[in-house]
């Protein structure tokens, strides 16, 4: 985890751009900093134009002189390497570094993300920056962590990367027999008779654009080609990785995430980050459920480890459709939300607004005015000084879950990629709509992939399983026989690693252990729906609706309209000790919260407090104690009985079980139990 043992607190504070200023600003920044309680700054995140001139001339006289600066004013500071945007003449002197579009364009010098992954110039330019980076600055001991590049994402399609990406498939697959085998390419007499007959799969190739979303005629090529992309970009890390470890070996090294981003499979690229960042901007109109489902994302990539909140606006984001400023109160709720579930800092982009160029009008720490005189420095100043007194009792907490829900970008790509049999299908929204059901009733959740371990989970659910990987059926039917209860749905176990179809009946390799066969699926356009009741209350069944057959199962409902009436659409199974749920269509917000909270209920899985609706409650625990998160989401002020005597670290007011805790409007309480 980044070092907070240096400042024995939740960090607090987040990027700074001072070269964009002038110097005489820059003592001005220190005062205000001071006043706000800033303690940690992320600093050099896109300076490589400032830092290198040409192939072979390189300037950190001002780099120098703000690692001087924040080291003198006692902050700790996060550096970045700088190579998320190349500089001008390194795309006119070397244009292989430019990336391809989708289309096949290739771009020209521009924006950010516009580094090829597999561009030799790229890798090599990259690898030697961090390098002199780290070897200058390793001796400065304010350095609590390395940021490598920032918020990697996109895809290329250039040359540079077909060539690699033949050589990815050469590594995987070993022979152009078995690339044909597991891409199916006797369909269409795609046929492959060498590796250099593959090509990237783009607009120009395999892939279309059909009412609005990317569509492929191979899906196991596309498939593919995300993995390569993805693990592009992740050799990219790792080369600075383990060019700044050379100098710093003590120092951890992490680069932002973005939460639930489609592009990169971040549960593997949590495998070689000493630990997890990311950057959390909800829309205006998101819901609560949604920056605490990314939050617990992040907390699993490293089985639950304490995660840094990299960056989140101070006020408002100028990238959204509207840009609705945070309400009062508002940046400090998220803030603690963040805390609530596994963050050990709270940073900000940026400290200081820019004056030109797209992100002028995001939000600051120090607005235009350039004063303290600001709604939103006064906020930041108060949050500060709590953060100060709270010290570092929390640090280190983890979060004890019973429920786990699975989450596979493999099986992302896949089931979205699916020609067919619907385009409502939608992987992140099903799981979301799990998540929500449990978050919105206290129960603490575990994000976890196919890989992780399952035995001390009470109830895993695995929304839209299209891809059941290899080994990942033993491990469920493992767990199941064991006493485990586990939970699927609609469109589930249909297709192996390789988007292949596993033939014999779906769900395929979950048959024996969910006990049913499903014979046909219905997709129903948005505006129509079937309908089951279950325990007395009626539920619309939509999107897909599965006709299955019992083949050991127990039909708890079953449809009641269509050709299809009767036929089972919620399923129990016993299977050894435990017990497999299977969730035939895609129903309301009510049937969620209504069978999962009688699930819950009956493995005794509790939620972390009783809460009125709109209130949030979280549990970290650590060798000091446990923390419980009150987090007040409503429109106005909320009352919660407490249930355990404890002390609120904000207010400093003791409790005891019975009394009623009062939440003004985006209010907080962090319980802390003995």
């Amino acid at each position: 985890m980044i070092d907070n043992e240096k400042v024995k607190k939740i960090l607090y504070g987040g990027d700074y751009n001072p070269e964009q200023w002038p110097e005489e600003i820059w003592a001005e920044d220190m005062r205000l900093f001071k006043l706000a309680h800033i303690d940690v700054v992320t600093i050099n995140v896109f300076s490589w134009a400032a830092l290198q001139k040409d192939d072979e001339v390189y300037d950190f006289s001002k780099l120098d002189k703000i690692m001087e600066l924040v080291q003198k004013n006692g902050l700790k500071v996060c550096l970045a390497t700088s190579t998320a945007a190349h500089p001008a003449w390194m795309a006119r002197k070397h244009p292989d570094i430019l990336r391809t579009e989708h289309n096949g364009i290739r771009r020209k010098f521009g924006s950010r993300h516009n580094s090829c992954p597999n561009s030799p110039t790229y890798r090599k330019y990259s690898l030697a920056l961090a390098e002199k980076l780290a070897q200058r600055y390793q001796d400065y001991d304010n350095i609590v962590a390395w940021h490598i590049s920032n918020e990697y994402g996109g895809s290329c399609y250039c040359d540079n990367c077909e060539k690699a990406f033949r050589k990815w498939l050469q590594e995987k697959y070993g022979t152009i027999e078995e690339l044909n085998r597991a891409w199916n390419m006797s369909f269409w007499g795609h046929t492959l008779y060498d590796f250099d007959d593959v090509v990237v799969p783009d607009l120009r190739s395999e892939e279309f654009e059909w009412d609005g979303v990317c569509r492929t005629n191979f899906q196991g090529i596309s498939l593919d080609y995300n993995r390569f992309n993805s693990d592009s970009m992740l050799e990219c890390f790792r080369l600075e990785y383990e060019a700044v470890k050379k100098y710093t070996p003590d120092i951890p090294v992490t680069t932002n995430l973005m939460g639930a981003y489609k592009v990169l499979d971040y549960q593997k690229w949590a495998k070689y980050m000493d630990f997890v960042s990311w950057d959390n901007y909800p829309a205006y109109d998101c819901f609560p459920a949604q920056a605490a489902f990314n939050h617990d994302l992040m907390r699993g990539l490293k089985q639950g480890k304490p995660f840094a909140l990299m960056e989140q606006t101070p006020s408002v984001s100028n990238w959204h459709i509207y840009c609705k400023l945070k309400r009062p109160g508002v940046m400090r709720l998220w803030s603690y939300q963040a805390v609530a579930h596994g963050a050990d800092t709270i940073m900000f982009f940026q400290m200081r607004r820019s004056i030109g160029a797209c992100e002028k009008y995001h939000g600051a720490v120090i607005d235009h005015v350039g004063n303290e005189n600001t709604r939103v420095f006064r906020e930041i100043t108060a949050l500060g000084e709590e953060l100060d007194k709270i010290g570092d009792v929390m640090l280190g907490a983890r979060t004890k879950s019973q429920a786990a829900i699975v989450f596979d970008w493999d099986n992302w790509w896949a089931a979205e990629y699916s020609a067919g049999p619907s385009k409502l299908i939608n992987y992140h929204q099903e799981v979301m709509q799990y998540y929500k059901t449990l978050n919105e009733q206290n129960i603490s959740v575990d994000m976890v992939s196919v890989t992780d371990d399952l035995s001390e989970y009470k109830l895993v659910i695995a929304p839209l399983l299209y891809m059941c990987k290899d080994g990942f059926d033993e491990k469920i039917r493992s767990y199941v026989k064991q006493g485990g209860t586990f939970l699927t749905t609609y469109f589930s176990g249909y297709v192996e690693d390789h988007d292949l179809v596993v033939t014999g009946g779906y769900p395929g390799r979950l048959k024996d252990i969910l006990g049913i066969w499903v014979e046909e699926s219905d997709a129903l356009p948005e505006d129509e729906n079937n309908s089951f009741t279950y325990k007395g209350k009626t539920y619309p069944a939509g999107l897909l609706c599965d006709l299955l057959h019992l083949q050991g199962a127990e039909a708890l409902a079953s449809y009641e309209k269509d050709f299809y009436e009767g036929m089972p659409v919620l399923t129990m199974n016993e299977f050894g000790q435990g017990k497999s749920y299977y969730v035939a269509a895609h129903s309301n917000d009510e049937f969620y919260k209504d069978f999962l909270g009688e699930l819950c209920k009956g493995l005794s899985i509790k939620p972390a407090a009783s809460t009125p609706e709109g209130v949030e409650a979280a549990i970290r625990e650590n060798e000091n104690g446990s923390f419980l998160f009150l987090l007040n989401h409503r429109s106005g002020t909320a009352n919660v009985i407490v249930e355990r005597e404890g002390i609120d670290l904000i207010s400093g007011k003791a409790y005891q079980p019975g009394d009623r805790l009062t939440l003004e409007k985006a209010g907080v309480a962090i319980l802390h139990y003995k």
